[in-house]
C-alpha cells in the first residue's frame, strides 16, 4: 500500500532557534537556500504524493503567503493548530481531512527520499502504523526505536541507556486506529505527543512496523546547526552547487565550489565566496570580501573588506564595511546553558544592522534588530532591539 496523502506537521515555533525564529517558524528557515519546509515538499512531491496537508501554527502567515495553494501542481490544504499542544494535537487537528491511509511527516526535518520511500512501499493495512528510522550513533537527543525483526516493540524519547536504538525519523504511515487512539488519550503535561500514541497502539496489541532505512536524515535544534545542514545537502549530493543565472558575479571575484548563489545576488570585485556558502536572493557581497562556510539570508549587504566565516545570519542584515567573523569554535550561551567549542562564527538575526570595522568574537548571538556601532568588539549573546557602542 503507497499512501498518496500527506500531512505535514509545520505549526511549532523552534524555541532553542531563536532569536532566528522570533519572526518565522523553524521550517521556513534557510536549508541552503531554501526553507526547511520546501525541501520536505520536493521529497513528497517527488515519490508520488499527489494531496498534502499542512498544519500551520505560529508564523502561520509566512506559510501560507511563501507557498499558497499548491506547490508543483499538488493542492495544499492548510489547517491551523491554535495553540502548540504536541505532535499528537497537531495530527488530532488535521484529523478532519484523513479518510484512510495517510503518511505524517515533520515539516521541520529534513529526509530523503529514500526515507519515505520506504515507509511508503512497506506499509500495508494489517499494520496500524509504520515508522521510518534510520542509523545515528547517538540517538540521546532524539527519538529511539527498538525493533524486533520489522516489528516496534519499544518508542524511547531521548533515551539514555546503551540499548541498540534506531533512530525515529519522523516519517509515519498511519491508519485510522491512530486517531481513534489519540483522541482517547489524556494530554501529559498539557499536551498530546504522536509518539506517546504509537506506544499506546503497541501496548492493544495492535501492530506498529519499523522500516530500517539507509536513508539521510538532518535536524537544525539550535542555529548554527544550519552550517552542517547546509554542509549535509551539499556532500550528499541533495544540493547541487550553483550560480543563479540572475545573480551578478564581478569577473575577479572567486568562487569556491560547493556554494548555492540565488537571484539577484551580487558579488563585488575581487571577493572570495565558498567554499560551503549560501547566498539567499539579494544579498550583495562587496568588493575584497570574504565569505566561507556561511548560511547568508536574503537581502543581506555585506561590506568591501569584510571577513564572515562560520556566520550564520537572518533577513535584511547589514555587516558594514571591514567587519570581521573570525569563525569558531566558539562557546554559546543559550539560555542557561553553554555549548562549548561549536563551530559558529556568529549568528545575526533579522536586520542587524553594523556600521563597519566591528569584530565579532567566536560563538557571539546577537538578536533581530539590533544597532552595533563602528569598531566595536562583540561577545556572548545579545538580547533583541539592543545598541553597542564602541
Amino acid at each position: 500500500m503507497n499512501p498518496r496523502f500527506a500531512i505535514v506537521l509545520a505549526a511549532g515555533e523552534g524555541r532553542r532557534l531563536r532569536p532566528l525564529t522570533r519572526h518565522r517558524p523553524k521550517p521556513m528557515l534557510p536549508a541552503v537556500t531554501k526553507p526547511i519546509l520546501e525541501h520536505v515538499f520536493d521529497v513528497l512531491v517527488d515519490t508520488g504524493i499527489t494531496e498534502i496537508v499542512v498544519v500551520v501554527g505560529h508564523g502561520r502567515d509566512r506559510v501560507q503567503s511563501h507557498f499558497g495553494s499548491t506547490y508543483r501542481d499538488v493542492p495544499l490544504t492548510y489547517v491551523v493548530q491554535d495553540k502548540q499542544l504536541g505532535s499528537g494535537h497537531a495530527l488530532l487537528t488535521a484529523a478532519s481531512e484523513i479518510s484512510g491511509s495517510a503518511l505524517v511527516v515533520n515539516g521541520d526535518q529534513l529526509v530523503d527520499e529514500r526515507i519515505v520511500e520506504d515507509v511508503r512501499t512497506n506499509h500495508d493495512a494489517a499494520a496500524a502504523a509504520t515508522i521510518g528510522t534510520t542509523r545515528r550513533d547517538d540517538v540521546s537527543l532524539y527519538g529511539g526505536v527498538i525493533l524486533e525483526g520489522d516489528r516496534v516493540v519499544e518508542l524511547v524519547e531521548r533515551p539514555q541507556d546503551s540499548r541498540h536504538y534506531r533512530l525515529n525519523a519522523g516519517v509515519y504511515a498511519i491508519e485510522p486506529v491512530v486517531l481513534e487512539v489519540l483522541e482517547s488519550m489524556d494530554r501529559v503535561a498539557g499536551e498530546l505527543s504522536l509518539v506517546d500514541c504509537l506506544s499506546a497502539v503497541i501496548d492493544r496489541g495492535e501492530t506498529v512496523r519499523g522500516v530500517a532505512s539507509e536513508g539521510l536524515w538532518i535536524d537544525a535544534t539550535y542555529p548554527w546547526d544550519l552550517l552542517e545542514v547546509a554542509r549535509a545537502l551539499f556532500d550528499h549530493g541533495l544540493v547541487e552547487s550553483h550560480v543563479d543565472a540572475a545573480a551578478r558575479v564581478h569577473d575577479s571575484a572567486v568562487i569556491r565550489e560547493p556554494v548555492a548563489i540565488s537571484a539577484d545576488c551580487v558579488v563585488g570585485p575581487g571577493a572570495v565566496v565558498g567554499p560551503y556558502v549560501s547566498l539567499g536572493a539579494n544579498v550583495t557581497v562587496g568588493s575584497g570580501t570574504v565569505v566561507e562556510h556561511s548560511v547568508v539570508d536574503a537581502d543581506t549587504r555585506i561590506g568591501s573588506g569584510a571577513t564572515v566565516i562560520e556566520g550564520v545570519t537572518g533577513r535584511g542584515v547589514q555587516i558594514g564595511v571591514g567587519s570581521s567573523v573570525v569563525g569558531g569554535p566558539g562557546d554559546v550561551v543559550v539560555g542557561d546553558r553553554i555549548h562549548q567549542r561549536e563551530s559558529l562564527g556568529a549568528l545575526l538575526a533579522d536586520r542587524v544592522s553594523d556600521e563597519g570595522g566591528v569584530t565579532y568574537a567566536p560563538g557571539t548571538m546577537v538578536g533581530a534588530e539590533t544597532v552595533i556601532h563602528a569598531g566595536a568588539t562583540v561577545n556572548g549573546t545579545l538580547e533583541s532591539d539592543a545598541e553597542v557602542w564602541h
